[in-house]
Protein backbone atom coordinates (compact mmCIF):
# COMPACT_ATOMS: atom_id res chain seq x y z
CA UNK A 1 0.00 0.00 0.00
CA UNK A 2 1.45 3.44 -1.13
CA UNK A 3 2.20 5.79 1.80
CA UNK A 4 2.43 9.75 1.53
CA UNK A 5 4.83 12.33 3.60
CA UNK A 6 4.39 15.99 3.36
CA UNK A 7 7.42 18.24 4.04
CA UNK A 8 7.40 22.46 4.40
CA UNK A 9 9.04 25.35 3.66
CA UNK A 10 8.20 29.00 4.05
CA UNK A 11 9.95 32.11 1.99
CA UNK A 12 9.33 35.70 3.21
CA UNK A 13 10.13 38.76 0.90
CA UNK A 14 12.27 41.03 2.45
CA UNK A 15 12.75 43.67 0.13
CA UNK A 16 14.39 44.13 -3.29
CA UNK A 17 16.01 40.31 -3.82
CA UNK A 18 16.29 39.16 -1.18
CA UNK A 19 13.92 36.48 0.68
CA UNK A 20 13.89 34.53 4.04
CA UNK A 21 13.55 30.74 4.04
CA UNK A 22 12.17 28.79 6.98
CA UNK A 23 12.57 25.00 6.54
CA UNK A 24 10.21 22.59 8.24
CA UNK A 25 13.30 20.73 9.89
CA UNK A 26 14.33 24.05 11.76
CA UNK A 27 17.07 25.61 9.56
CA UNK A 28 16.34 29.03 7.91
CA UNK A 29 17.97 31.95 6.41
CA UNK A 30 18.28 34.33 3.56
CA UNK A 31 18.71 33.48 0.09
CA UNK A 32 18.74 35.42 -3.57
CA UNK A 33 18.90 35.10 -6.59
CA UNK A 34 22.02 34.60 -8.33
CA UNK A 35 23.90 37.51 -9.25
CA UNK A 36 23.66 37.08 -13.28
CA UNK A 37 20.33 37.12 -12.10
CA UNK A 38 20.40 40.43 -10.48
CA UNK A 39 20.61 38.81 -7.33
CA UNK A 40 23.11 38.96 -4.39
CA UNK A 41 26.80 37.19 -4.33
CA UNK A 42 27.29 34.87 -0.95
CA UNK A 43 23.98 33.28 -0.14
CA UNK A 44 21.96 30.34 -0.89
CA UNK A 45 20.18 30.60 -4.67
CA UNK A 46 17.34 28.54 -5.68
CA UNK A 47 19.62 27.22 -8.39
CA UNK A 48 22.33 26.21 -5.52
CA UNK A 49 19.76 24.42 -3.68
CA UNK A 50 18.51 22.70 -6.64
CA UNK A 51 21.76 21.38 -7.20
CA UNK A 52 22.34 20.90 -3.18
CA UNK A 53 19.16 18.97 -3.28
CA UNK A 54 20.12 16.28 -5.77
CA UNK A 55 23.86 15.97 -4.45
CA UNK A 56 22.82 15.24 -0.85
CA UNK A 57 19.77 13.24 -1.76
CA UNK A 58 22.13 11.37 -3.81
CA UNK A 59 24.61 11.24 -0.29
CA UNK A 60 22.22 10.01 1.61
CA UNK A 61 21.51 6.98 -0.13
CA UNK A 62 24.83 6.40 -0.91
CA UNK A 63 25.55 5.98 2.53
CA UNK A 64 22.26 3.52 3.02
CA UNK A 65 23.27 1.45 0.25
CA UNK A 66 26.60 1.11 1.61
CA UNK A 67 25.35 -0.04 4.83
CA UNK A 68 23.12 -2.68 2.97
CA UNK A 69 25.99 -3.70 0.52
CA UNK A 70 28.46 -3.90 3.79
CA UNK A 71 31.18 -1.69 2.61
CA UNK A 72 33.37 -0.48 5.18
CA UNK A 73 33.13 3.47 3.93
CA UNK A 74 35.99 5.76 4.82
CA UNK A 75 35.50 9.05 3.38
CA UNK A 76 32.96 10.32 0.70
CA UNK A 77 33.18 13.80 -0.99
CA UNK A 78 31.24 14.46 -3.92
CA UNK A 79 31.14 18.30 -6.06
CA UNK A 80 28.01 18.57 -7.78
CA UNK A 81 27.67 21.16 -11.14
CA UNK A 82 24.37 21.75 -12.84
CA UNK A 83 24.43 22.56 -16.53
CA UNK A 84 21.51 25.32 -16.88
CA UNK A 85 20.43 25.90 -20.55
CA UNK A 86 19.12 29.37 -21.86
CA UNK A 87 16.38 29.28 -24.33
CA UNK A 88 16.00 32.46 -26.62
CA UNK A 89 13.24 32.97 -24.98
CA UNK A 90 14.75 33.41 -21.74
CA UNK A 91 13.00 30.39 -20.17
CA UNK A 92 15.43 28.03 -18.44
CA UNK A 93 16.17 24.64 -17.63
CA UNK A 94 18.61 22.37 -15.95
CA UNK A 95 19.82 19.80 -18.43
CA UNK A 96 22.37 18.17 -16.01
CA UNK A 97 23.34 17.42 -12.82
CA UNK A 98 26.84 16.07 -12.47
CA UNK A 99 28.28 14.28 -9.27
CA UNK A 100 31.57 13.57 -8.48
CA UNK A 101 32.01 11.84 -5.59
CA UNK A 102 35.41 10.83 -4.11
CA UNK A 103 34.62 7.53 -2.43
CA UNK A 104 37.45 5.80 -0.30
CA UNK A 105 36.55 2.62 1.31
CA UNK A 106 38.73 -0.09 2.60
CA UNK A 107 38.76 -3.46 1.17
CA UNK A 108 37.82 -6.48 3.25
CA UNK A 109 38.50 -10.40 2.73
CA UNK A 110 37.76 -9.89 -1.14
CA UNK A 111 39.71 -8.50 -4.37
CA UNK A 112 39.71 -4.78 -5.21
CA UNK A 113 37.59 -5.47 -8.15
CA UNK A 114 34.99 -7.19 -6.09
CA UNK A 115 35.28 -4.04 -4.03
CA UNK A 116 35.06 -1.93 -6.77
CA UNK A 117 32.01 -3.64 -8.31
CA UNK A 118 29.94 -3.41 -4.90
CA UNK A 119 30.60 0.14 -4.81
CA UNK A 120 29.35 0.59 -8.35
CA UNK A 121 26.45 -1.25 -7.47
CA UNK A 122 25.72 1.13 -4.26
CA UNK A 123 25.97 3.99 -6.26
CA UNK A 124 23.42 2.17 -8.85
CA UNK A 125 20.93 2.11 -6.13
CA UNK A 126 21.81 5.39 -4.50
CA UNK A 127 20.83 7.11 -7.35
CA UNK A 128 18.06 4.72 -7.96
CA UNK A 129 16.32 5.15 -4.62
CA UNK A 130 16.74 8.73 -4.47
CA UNK A 131 13.86 10.77 -4.26
CA UNK A 132 15.25 13.97 -5.61
CA UNK A 133 17.05 12.57 -8.79
CA UNK A 134 13.45 10.62 -9.35
CA UNK A 135 12.13 14.06 -9.54
CA UNK A 136 13.74 16.19 -11.91
CA UNK A 137 13.74 16.20 -15.41
CA UNK A 138 17.45 16.36 -15.71
CA UNK A 139 20.40 14.17 -16.58
CA UNK A 140 21.81 13.23 -13.49
CA UNK A 141 25.34 11.72 -14.17
CA UNK A 142 27.30 9.84 -11.92
CA UNK A 143 31.29 10.20 -12.44
CA UNK A 144 33.31 8.74 -9.41
CA UNK A 145 37.12 8.38 -8.23
CA UNK A 146 36.65 5.10 -6.37
CA UNK A 147 40.01 4.84 -4.17
CA UNK A 148 40.28 1.29 -1.70
CA UNK A 149 42.89 0.67 0.32
CA UNK A 150 43.94 -2.44 2.30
Amino acid sequence: MSRTATYHTRVTWKGEHWGHLQMGNGPEMDFSAPPDAHGHAGVLTPEDAFVAAVNTCVMMMFLWATERFKLDLISYDCDAEGTKLIELDRTEIFTTVTLRPKIVLRAKDEARSATEKRVRRALESAQKYSLVANSVKSEIRVDPVIEIIS
